[in-house]
């Protein structure tokens, strides 16, 4: 089933002629995996490479582009190139939509990407990114969740919790090795031991 939402539909719309791999992230790439809306959003993440970030700079050039520095944001003049930690770019304009958009940048290495909160943990590009049935392009959900693990809110263990049946066993035992690795002990790790209802895509 394909998700029918006008802010998702407008900021691929904005992203289509990027010349660089992107997705959906955050909460809508769970929704776009599953080809439903489960949940209200806040607003459409979306995710490209760091080192596509001068692309992404003149693809947006016509918007106002900040970099989320130590929590505040500054202006991000052109050409420069932003490296860790700062991940995070905000994208507004006074006119169209989506009027605002949130990058966030994410790390690779050849052809593996890798967690930028610990750099053990890497995933085949080849598997980073799915398309549901609008074809729209979404961060596969086991990465998702991997980002929201770290201080997670009610809305991110309502998402755990709605994902875990649907993740499939490869997909629960990449989440579960990766947790072991950035997060030992966390609380996910024991339910994705648990396959019960597990319904895989």
């Amino acid at each position: 089933m394909a998700i029918h939402s006008a802010a998702v539909d407008a900021a691929a719309g904005v992203m289509r002629t990027f010349p660089a791999p992107w997705c959906v992230a955050g909460g809508w790439a769970l929704d776009l995996f599953l080809g439903r809306q489960t949940r209200a959003h806040a607003d459409v993440d979306l995710a490209v490479f760091r080192a596509d970030q001068l692309a992404l700079q003149r693809h947006l050039h016509a918007w106002k582009l900040l970099k989320v520095e130590d929590g505040r944001l500054s202006p991000w003049a052109p050409g420069e190139r932003i490296d860790l930690p700062v991940h995070e770019i905000h994208a507004m304009r006074g006119h169209g939509e989506p009027a605002a958009l949130e990058v966030l940048l994410n790390e690779r290495d050849g052809e593996r990407w890798v967690y930028r909160r610990d750099p053990a943990v890497t995933l085949p590009i080849a598997r980073l990114i799915v398309r549901g049935d609008d074809g729209v392009p979404a961060l596969c959900p086991e990465v998702v969740l991997l980002y929201k693990c770290k201080a997670p809110r009610e809305v991110d263990e309502e998402d755990f919790q709605r994902m875990r049946p649907h993740l499939g066993a490869e997909r629960r035992a990449w989440l579960a090795a990766a947790l072991a690795t950035a997060r030992p002990g966390h609380r996910w790790i024991a339910d994705l031991a648990s396959g019960d209802g597990e319904r895989a895509r």
